[in-house]
């Protein structure tokens, strides 16, 4: 069976949805973040401080490649992974994409103590939430299905995709 993609913004919840449809699907679950940092030995954040953005967009490629190589995986994409066109090729050739949205209020809320998140370490948040979101509009709006979390738990998340799954 093909991967199944969770991708969307940062503070959407991919994670720990992803994590709970793995266990509802009985597949095993994979967050691309938790692995580029194992594999490095650094966090997001210093990954970006010391090697910038680009030398970690090419690590995230890396990864994916491997991954679209397998299958029965649920993963938890980063969240400009999709922005890339090589990287959303093999997305949508090994897998389903499911892209998990919110409302910038709520992605501010979500992540405002979160201090491992390098795109928003910036004074006005909100308006880089927003900025990033616009920008990366047409990206997400490639995955074959858009889940809304605002106001969800994860496990009603979790539920809803199983429900598309389903279909």
């Amino acid at each position: 069976m093909k991967n199944i993609y969770i991708v969307g913004f940062m503070g959407t919840g991919k994670s720990l949805v992803g994590r709970l449809l793995a266990e509802q699907l009985g597949r095993e679950f994979v967050e691309m973040d938790a692995l580029i940092e194992k594999s490095q030995g650094k966090t997001i954040l210093q990954i970006f401080a010391e090697e910038g953005e680009v030398y970690f967009r090419s690590l995230e490629q890396e990864l994916l490649r491997k991954l679209a190589l397998k299958a029965d995986l649920v993963v938890s994409c980063g969240g400009g992974l999709v922005c890339d066109p090589a990287n959303l090729t093999l997305l949508k050739n090994s897998g389903l994409l499911i892209c998990l949205t919110a409302s910038p209020e709520v992605i501010e809320q979500r992540t405002e103590k979160h201090i491992c998140r390098p795109l928003l370490k910036v004074n006005n948040r909100l308006k880089t939430i927003k900025e990033l979101l616009e920008k990366r509009k047409f990206c997400y709006e490639q995955a074959e299905h858009q889940v809304n979390t605002d106001g969800l738990k994860p496990e009603e998340v979790a539920v809803k995709i199983k429900k598309i799954l389903d279909e």
